[in-house]
């Protein structure tokens, strides 16, 4: 998409907000702010802006948030945190809209609203950034209208998809991304499992699919290798029950997080995978009485980061599933101190939306539906010290070559103290690649990490023990 200078520099000078009001919080700072005043509301609920994604280009070594809006998507220079840039906008097929979510493959970033005809889906390529962005598919002929979207593997699944004029309805469908700027499709659920009516929101690892099908309960399937759906297992029945919405699991595959959207005031519930036989709900919790949780998301193997509805971001610790621990929370529906009910019929609908919680930096993003975008250090609540500090706990100092890497990451540190380490690392979504323990008396070491096998892109190595703590982002050519 050619940049439109004008709109650019309008945006620049005019929309730019460093916020001033007060925001209730703990152990999550502001950073940078964002929203557009002139940014209408959509009439039925009030909402302004909805879904957040992160995207890193590793080759200009720059970050990316972009925010969905009524009137389209706005890809925003968080490089400078403090300093929220709108680097291109891209207007959307329909005005007014209440929905629209985003994932990113490579450099093309994936664009669905949920909204009425006449909509569409949008492919943008993100290549083009610092300068631009290019729309390279706008159109009805894939789908015209989905609800959520994830990513897993070269496998991009719609939930809750009406093609172009209401001509047909797939509860799930699966696309392939062989050719990005081109999904195919590679099978619906409607043709293995009939009887979903709707599914609202998927988290899929590995092809095993966690669905979240509103008030059905969850589903988990396994998409095979013939492009067919198998049920593994569901939890039609719980406690706290309402809409299921949507869920994110752990790096170890054994706990999953779930939301229920509707009615207000349903709990989170942590959930017991390890064995998909055997589901069962190990607690449930609440933020405050009467707010909503929307979206949770998981940050390494002991962090959940939830969405709230009037109760902005909040952090728990999950590391014991009974008993989660709120450790931080950022209220982005905060106005001069004070909850704002916006003088609109379905005033429950304000508040965050989402986050994102995977940028190579470690800045948190999230979504305010009416108040735009909020760039948050959550480190203290993340339970880390500091993300860009190379030596975070005393007890080590270390110095990584080369980075970016190639085929292999070596490293040489001094220990202060003997103790047991444990080396780490993670993939951006948080998943985990590699781990290994052991104990290494107090010195000088050098270690050799292996990584020809894995693909270019951005990585966290995290090296713990008791009294060390050294978080590092790695590039891999």
């Amino acid at each position: 998409m050619k940049k439109n200078t004008i709109l650019i520099l309008v945006i620049f000078l005019c929309f730019f907000h460093a916020a001033s009001a007060q925001y209730n919080s703990h152990k999550i700072s502001l950073l940078g702010h964002w929203f557009n005043p002139s940014e209408p509301a959509e009439p039925f609920y009030g909402i302004k802006y909805q879904g957040v994604f992160g995207w890193a280009d590793t080759v200009n070594n720059k970050e990316y948030a972009i925010i969905g809006s009524g009137s389209g998507t706005y890809i925003i220079d968080v490089s400078i945190p403090t300093n929220p840039i709108v680097s291109d906008f891209v207007l959307g097929r329909k005005n007014n809209c209440i929905w629209r979510e985003y994932k990113t493959y490579g450099n093309y970033l994936y664009a669905i609203s949920d909204d009425d005809p006449y909509n569409s889906f949008q492919i943008i390529d993100l290549s083009y950034l610092p300068d631009s962005v290019h729309v390279v598919h706008d159109d009805t002929t894939i789908f015209e209208f989905a609800h959520t979207l994830y990513i897993d593997g070269d496998k991009l699944y719609c939930s809750s998809v009406t093609l172009s004029g209401g001509s047909e309805y797939y509860s799930l469908a699966v696309y392939s991304l062989a050719n990005p700027e081109l999904p195919s499709l590679l099978r619906t659920l409607d043709e293995d499992d009939p009887a979903i009516s709707s599914v609202h929101d998927v988290f899929v690892r590995n092809d095993t699919v966690y669905a979240s099908c509103g008030y059905q309960g969850l589903f988990v399937y396994k998409f095979n290798d013939n492009n067919t759906f198998t049920p593994i297992n569901s939890l039609t029945s719980y406690p706290d029950q309402g809409y299921n919405h949507s869920s994110s699991l752990t790096p170890n595959g054994h706990t999953l997080v779930f939301c229920d959207e509707v009615p207000r005031n349903m709990g989170v519930k942590i959930i017991d995978v390890s064995d998909l036989q055997n589901i069962s709900v190990e607690s449930t919790f609440k933020s405050t009485e009467g707010a909503t949780p929307h979206n949770p998301y998981i940050y390494s193997a002991n962090r959940v980061v939830i969405a709230y509805f009037q109760d902005g971001l909040q952090i728990y610790d999950i590391s014991n599933p009974a008993n989660p621990i709120k450790t931080g929370y950022f209220d982005t529906d905060t106005i001069d101190g004070v909850g704002n009910n916006y003088n609109i019929p379905n005033a429950p609908y304000h508040g965050c939306w989402g986050a994102y919680v995977h940028l190579p930096s470690g800045i948190i993003l999230a979504s305010d539906m009416q108040n735009g975008l909020f760039v948050l250090n959550a480190d203290l609540a993340l339970g880390i010290n500091n993300l860009n500090d190379e030596n975070n706990i005393n007890n080590i100092n270390v110095n990584l070559f080369p980075n970016p890497i190639s085929n292999s990451l070596s490293m040489s540190f001094e220990l202060k103290l003997s103790e047991s380490l444990l080396f780490e690392i993670f993939d951006n979504k948080g998943c985990e690649i590699t781990s290994k323990k052991e104990f290494l008396l107090a010195g000088n070491h050098t270690k050799t990490i292996n990584v020809d096998k894995l693909s270019s892109g951005v990585y966290l190595l995290k090296i713990t023990g008791n009294k060390t703590f050294f978080v590092k982002k790695i590039v891999k050519n």
